[in-house]
């Protein structure tokens, strides 16, 4: 009797980390669509408020036509914004990974360093995707409220 309860309780286990294995991999599989070249096409937030995404000192307007580039088999990439008029010339190296298939996370990394060695970043939600565009979500403190911006994002490529 105890083996055959010991058995159960080892099969169940073994199901429920099948299962989310799988969960995990079917995430894994979206967002290795994301993988390429990627040009934001529009960020939609409430104009009323001043938005400075990224702490890249720079207004959100400034990442329409900004260019990313997404390598989700070693999770790196980069941003480049290609500056003109009030918007700075930036060209930032990331780390991303993707939690529970829905949070883009990433971080900046600067010269020299190492992804490990940073501690903070960006937490993003994904929001909807096919395999040309997708949109991500994030909520910006500005003057004592959060601001939900949009990025929509449009495949300019594969890599």
């Amino acid at each position: 009797m105890k083996n055959l309860l010991l058995a159960g309780i080892i099969g169940a286990a073994m199901t429920v980390s099948c299962s989310t294995a799988k969960t995990a991999q079917a995430n894994k599989a979206e967002f290795l669509q994301l993988k390429g070249d990627w040009e934001i096409t529009s960020v939609d937030y409430d104009s009323n408020y001043k938005v400075k995404p990224f702490d890249e000192n720079a207004d959100a307007q400034c990442f329409v036509g900004s260019h990313w580039r997404l390598i989700p088999n070693n999770w790196t990439g980069s941003y480049t914004i290609n500056g003109g008029g009030d918007c700075p010339s930036v060209i930032q190296p990331i780390k991303f990974e993707v939690v529970n298939g829905t949070e883009f996370k990433f971080k900046k990394l600067m010269e020299g360093s190492k992804a490990k060695a940073v501690t903070s970043g960006y937490s993003l939600n994904l929001v909807s995707q096919t395999n040309d565009n997708f949109s991500l979500e994030q909520n910006i403190p500005s003057n004592g409220e959060n601001v939900r911006v949009v990025y929509n994002f449009s495949r300019t490529g594969m890599k």
